[in-house]
C-alpha cells in the first residue's frame, strides 16, 4: 500500500511530493524498547488524517512498519543503565507523480521511517515560556492535522533563545492557540480550559487522552478560546504544555511573570504506563 523507506538508507527522491510540496503528514512517537507511548492513538490519527488528505494507508501496514522499526532500531538506544527510550518518526507522503501541485492518479504513497534519541526532559519544577510574535493561521480544511507544512512553527521556534523552553502562538484574534510543539491546558478554579480543536494546527494525542482522563475523573474541562488574561490573570492556577514525547510540562513563568506550579497532573500521566 505504500513504499517503505528507511531514513538511514537514504532520503526522499526529489520527485516525492512530500519533499517538493509538503504533501503529507507525520507522527513522532516516544518508544521504550519495542513499545510506544499511546501508539494506537498515533497510528489511528495518521490513518484518519491521511484520509482527510486522500492519501490511502492501511492501519495494519503501519503497525507492521512500527514492528519492523522497533526490531531495526531499539537495540541502538540501550545504554549501561538499560534506558531504552527513543523516538520513532513516521513521515507519510502522497509519493511521486503529478505535474506541479496537482497530484497524479493512482500514485503510491511513501512511508519514511527514522529513529532518534529522546530529547532532554524538562525539569518538573517548570519551564520559562514567552509569547511568539508569529501568528498562527489554521486553514479550516487542515485543522488538527500534523501535516508536513510547519513553516509558521519553524519561524516561531527561532524565537526560542536562552533559557526559554517554548513560545506560545496566537491566532488573528489574539487567542492563545498552542506552542510550537505543544498543546495548552490551563488550570482554573473549578476545572480546566484548553483551546478547541477547531483552532489547532495539531490536535495532540496526549491532549485528547488527558482530556478524556480528566473528564472520567469528574473534572470540568472547557474547550474554548483562551486569552492572555486567562493565563496572566488572577484565576490561573497553573499552565501546562502537552506533548506525547516530553509529557506534561508545567510553566513556571510566562513573559517574565511567575505562574503557580502544581505537579498534580504528573500523578495522572506516566508514559511508562501507556506503552503498547
Amino acid at each position: 500500500m505504500f513504499n517503505l523507506r528507511w531514513a538511514d538508507e537514504g532520503g526522499f527522491p526529489a520527485s516525492d511530493r512530500g519533499a517538493a510540496y509538503g504533501d503529507g503528514l507525520f507522527e513522532t512517537i516516544r518508544m521504550h524498547g519495542d513499545r510506544g507511548v499511546l501508539l494506537s492513538r498515533h497510528l489511528d490519527r495518521m490513518v484518519r488524517d491521511a484520509g482527510r488528505l486522500d492519501i490511502p494507508v492501511s492501519l495494519t501496514k503501519l503497525r507492521e512498519a512500527c514492528t519492523a522499526a522497533a526490531s531495526r532500531y531499539s537495540g541502538s538506544f540501550m545504554n549501561s543503565e538499560m534506558d531504552c527510550g527513543w523516538v520513532l518518526k513516521l513521515i507519510l507522503t502522497r509519493g511521486e507523480g503529478g505535474r506541479g501541485y496537482r497530484p497524479g492518479l493512482g500514485g503510491r504513497p511513501t512511508l519514511m521511517v527514522s529513529a532518534g534519541h529522546l530529547p532532554e526532559m524538562p525539569l518538573s519544577t517548570g519551564v520559562a515560556v514567552d509569547f511568539s510574535r508569529v501568528p498562527l493561521m489554521v486553514n479550516p480544511l487542515l485543522v488538527g492535522i500534523k501535516s508536513l507544512n510547519r513553516l509558521e512553527q519553524v519561524l516561531a521556534a527561532r524565537e526560542i533563545q536562552g533559557s526559554l523552553y517554548e513560545v506560545i502562538m496566537s491566532d488573528s484574534a489574539a487567542n492563545l492557540v498552542e506552542g510550537t510543539r505543544t498543546n495548552l491546558l490551563l488550570k482554573v478554579p473549578g476545572g480546566w480550559v484548553t483551546p478547541p480543536v477547531k483552532s489547532l494546527a495539531v490536535a495532540g494525542v496526549l491532549r485528547q487522552w488527558l482530556l478524556e482522563r480528566l473528564r472520567a475523573r469528574g473534572e470540568l474541562v472547557d474547550e474554548r478560546a483562551m486569552g492572555i488574561g486567562d493565563v496572566l490573570g488572577g484565576h490561573c492556577q497553573g499552565l501546562y504544555l502537552l506533548n506525547s514525547v516530553i509529557g506534561v510540562v508545567p510553566v513556571r513563568s510566562l513573559a517574565g511573570q511567575d505562574l503557580p506550579v502544581d505537579g498534580g497532573l504528573a500523578t495522572i500521566f506516566n508514559p511508562l504506563e501507556l506503552l503498547e
